[in-house]
């Protein structure tokens, strides 16, 4: 399929996206490339012996196996999963208000990793990346952060926060890289752009900054998916 205007694939596919995330479908098409969104239910589950980029590596090809056995000739999955690292564990999607404010108090003021694992598998092959992202976040009062949670609701976010809704007003999270990658494909102000239904604004800037993949953080590492698309 063809990348934006600037950029294509090596072959055509006919790409499924398998996400619900309402994030993972508006980077991948505001790249340009044609999908379809198709999800197999599957467990989060995981070893425990598991660290790191090791979870969401495992996490993204469980999903990606969902599919095994009924994909066609020229079909491409593309699954992915997203952890925060932070003090050697996994913060996941949290399970109600009270585990989203534990999360968030425990980022307050430190340096976390993301980690987003991507599965590419078609009838013939398969292969698996990762990204990796530091976040850090600024100092929070339980007010204010208690007013994200209540405002936002990040129930259905690894690390119980959107890193659209928590910017700086006026920051550009991208590094030099993903700039001149945004440039590329002809969507400079992508950062900007908000994913439709998402409470941007929420009064809780508390990214400070971030180094490495800002769409990783968003759940999709658009540069590093190219390049490993490019290559499949």
């Amino acid at each position: 399929m063809p990348f934006a205007n600037h950029l294509s694939l090596n072959k055509n596919y006919n790409v499924i996206l398998a996400s619900r995330s309402p994030r993972r479908q508006f980077l991948l098409k505001e790249t340009g490339i044609a999908f379809g969104v198709r999800v197999r239910e599957t467990d989060e589950k995981f070893p425990q012996e598991l660290k790191a980029e090791e979870i969401p590596l495992f996490l993204s090809r469980k999903k990606a196996e969902a599919f095994r056995g009924e994909l066609k000739d020229g079909e491409l999955v593309i699954a992915a999963d997203t952890i925060v690292w932070m003090r050697g564990q996994a913060l996941n999607k949290p399970a109600d208000r009270a585990d989203a404010l534990r999360m968030l108090r425990m980022l307050s003021g430190t340096m976390h990793e993301v980690y987003t694992g991507v599965c590419l598998m078609s009838r013939e092959k398969t292969r698996s990346f990762y990204a990796c992202s530091r976040v850090f976040f600024n100092p929070m009062s339980d007010k204010e952060l208690a007013h994200y949670v209540d405002t936002c609701r990040p129930y259905d976010k690894a690390g119980a926060y959107g890193a659209q809704e928590c910017l700086p007003a006026g920051m550009n999270p991208c590094s030099g890289e993903k700039n001149d990658f945004v440039r590329k494909i002809g969507k400079p102000d992508l950062y900007k752009k908000k994913v439709t239904g998402s409470q941007a604004g929420c009064g809780c800037a508390c990214v400070a900054r971030i180094e490495g993949s800002y769409f990783n953080v968003m759940g999709l590492p658009l540069c590093e998916l190219y390049r490993e698309l490019r290559e499949f």
